[in-house]
Order: C-alpha cells, then sequence, then structure tokens
C-alpha cells in the first residue's frame, strides 16, 4: 500500500532543491541584512527562496495551508487540513557568516501532526528526508539514530550563541558539546547518528522544527518540547519556548539536564 502523502514528499524535495539552487546563487555573496530583530537577520535569499517554495508547493496543492517565517501569517491556515511548514532559509546567521550550516525546511503538516519533512543543506548537497511511517533518509539512504546513552559520553549539538551564554555548562564532562547552525540541521545530525541529542531553551517557531520532527522520529529518536510532550502544529500561537531531539536512548537525561539553572535563568 503506497504511503498517502509520498507524492507530497516528493513535492517537497523538488521545492527544497529548486530553492537551494537560489540561495546559492548569494552564497558569500555581499548582499544586504536587514533584522527582524537583534538576532533574526533576514537578506533577499531568504525571500526569494520563500516565493520559490510557495509557487512550487501551492502551486501544485493550492488547498493546502501556508506557514512560512518569512511571510505574513494569516488565521486562514487555521482552517486548512492539510499545511505547508517551511523556512525558506533555517540558519540565516550561518548563511551571513559564510558557514555551511543552513537548510532549506518544508515540512507537511496534517490536522495538528508532521507527517513528512525535507531539510535539505545546498552547500553540502545533504537532502534529508522523511514521510511518517516510512523511515528516514539522507541522499536517498535510510538514516538511524545512534545507540549510544547517557552512560557513553553523548555528543550534543548546541547553538553557538547559546554555548556562549553558558546555556549548556551543566552538560560539560559527561557530555560532549559541539557547536552546529541550524535548529533543523542540527536535530538531521541527530537522525543520522552524528550525534546523540540537540536541544535548545529559547524561542522556537513551527517551521523550524516542522521537517525535522518527523526526520528524527523515523530514524528512531525522540522530538518532544522540553516538559517531554509532543509538539502540535498548525497552532493559532507558532511558537514554544525549547525542543529537544535525541536517539531516544539519553532523552531522559537530556531534559533533566536542560532544566538545570543557566546564567539567563
Amino acid at each position: 500500500m503506497s504511503n498517502p502523502y509520498q507524492a507530497d514528499l516528493e513535492l517537497a524535495v523538488r521545492a527544497a532543491r529548486a530553492a537551494g539552487e537560489s540561495i546559492m546563487r548569494a552564497f558569500r555573496v555581499e548582499q544586504e541584512v536587514r533584522f527582524k530583530s537583534a538576532d533574526q537577520p533576514v537578506t533577499e535569499a531568504d525571500l526569494a527562496a520563500d516565493r520559490i517554495l510557495h509557487r512550487i508547493l501551492l502551486g501544485e496543492r493550492p488547498d493546502y495551508g501556508w506557514l512560512s517565517e518569512e511571510t505574513a501569517d494569516s488565521p486562514e491556515r487555521l482552517k486548512r487540513q492539510r499545511l505547508w511548514v517551511v523556512d525558506p532559509i533555517d540558519g540565516t546567521n550561518s548563511f551571513v557568516a559564510g558557514r555551511p550550516e543552513f537548510a532549506v525546511c518544508v515540512g507537511l503538516v496534517d490536522g495538528g501532526r508532521a507527517v513528512a519533512g525535507v531539510v535539505h543543506n545546498p552547500v553540502t548537497g545533504e537532502m534529508f528526508s522523511a514521510v511518517e511511517g516510512g523511515g528516514a533518509f539522507c541522499d536517498g539512504e535510510p538514516i538511524r539514530v545512534s545507540e549510544v546513552d547517557a552512560d557513553g559520553t553523548p555528543r550534543i549539538v548546541a547553538s553557538r550563541w547559546e554555548m556562549k551564554r553558558g546555556e549548556f555548562d551543566a552538560f560539560h564532562g559527561a557530555w560532549s558539546v559541539e557547536p552546529l547552525g541550524s535548529t533543523a540541521y542540527k536535530m538531521c545530525r541527530v537522525a543520522q547518528g552524528g550525534a546523540e541529542a540537540f536541544v535548545s531553551r529559547g524561542p522556537k517557531a513551527e517551521w523550524d522544527v516542522a521537517a525535522a520532527v518527523v526526520i528524527v522520529q523515523e530514524a528512531g529518536g525522540r522530538a518532544t518540547l522540553l516538559d517531554g510532550s509532543a509538539a502540535r502544529f498548525n497552532q493559532p500561537e507558532p511558537t514554544w519556548r525549547g525542543i529537544a531531539a535525541s536517539n531516544g536512548r539519553v532523552h531522559d537525561e537530556l531534559l533533566r539536564l536542560s532544566h538545570a539553572p543557566h546564567p539567563s535563568s
């Protein structure tokens, strides 16, 4: 029996690849950087990629809803059963800095549940993908989370900014903390077994994680809010405080350490 979301996944891959080609024409090319807030840059590359995703995805699925970091939100999306949730460049800070640690993210939500996801790093060419019930893949090859547990020096990928703020001090010693850009790209690193965990206590939006949640789960891992509950999508307010992803074996300890006091508490 074919997967009901397989055709959507294939469309998402095509859209992400097209957006990635556009982004690469601007990578490491001097351009204007504007700031939506103190730590939220936006470039013309973000906006151009958003237009490409919108044209391809809604062009073939006009009855689906739309939620994007770079498009003004509309309550109309709440009426739709299926919803595209996209981030044209997740990790714009890395893009601006010329680091190959950002990604095009395309997630599909059905009835509040993330059911398909594509995370594409256009610099490395990596194309992570997953559909509910169909497994997780990178460049067409199956991926799986690692089997390291909390007693085995687990690796955690983290935001450079949060590391500088001391938010990972509680992990030092027993865990190896490694910097990496893009929330979704970090989650995919966990899904492919290149790290055991990722966590962020800062604000996160649906477009940051919708695509990657499916990939982590289909790779055998766990992705939750910091209280351990599952993320629900297409909510009126599409943001949460924090997200965690792991191979499952270290998840309880990850959540415990994430609630340890840190300098910004």
